[in-house]
């Protein structure tokens, strides 16, 4: 059994932005060595996530824009306020409700050495707080 696990930057540009990561997810795959077995998708952020959609810019920018009439920035989040455990100011409860209704994960199997998804399926790390430096990692598993 093969498990590796590969920790993967990404820089976006935006306050919220998608952003197709899929080739970076094949090419873990790819040089994992797994022929069989699942790969793992994980933000390491709770105001970032993982969606998994069709890749068209009209589709991403629909996501982003029901995201932020769902939860608009400027609501009074009980979040907006003083938290004394860390000493910062709460001010992206929107991030933190987008990333919780689009997910931080995702999985596939793969076969053959190929990740399997839909012909249409694109893998996109969405940034809901940004811009930022941030990571994920693909875990893979099997033989």
């Amino acid at each position: 059994m093969i498990i590796k696990l590969e920790r993967v930057k990404v820089q976006s540009r935006k306050s919220e932005e998608a952003i197709d990561i899929t080739a970076q997810i094949d090419a873990v795959v790819t040089n994992s060595g797994v022929k069989n077995g699942l790969v793992n998708v994980m933000t390491l952020h709770t105001s970032s996530g993982l969606l998994v959609t069709e890749g068209i810019p009209c589709l991403e920018e629909d996501i982003l824009t029901h995201f932020s009439r769902l939860f608009p920035e400027d609501q009074d989040y009980h979040h907006r306020r003083y938290l004394d455990f860390d000493g910062r100011l709460g001010f992206n409860a929107d991030a933190h409700l987008k990333s919780l209704l689009g997910g931080i994960n995702c999985f596939f199997a793969i076969e053959n050495g190929k990740v399997v998804r839909g012909s249409r399926q694109t893998i996109y790390f969405m940034e809901y707080d940004g811009p930022l430096e941030r990571t994920y990692v693909v875990q893979v598993l099997g033989e």
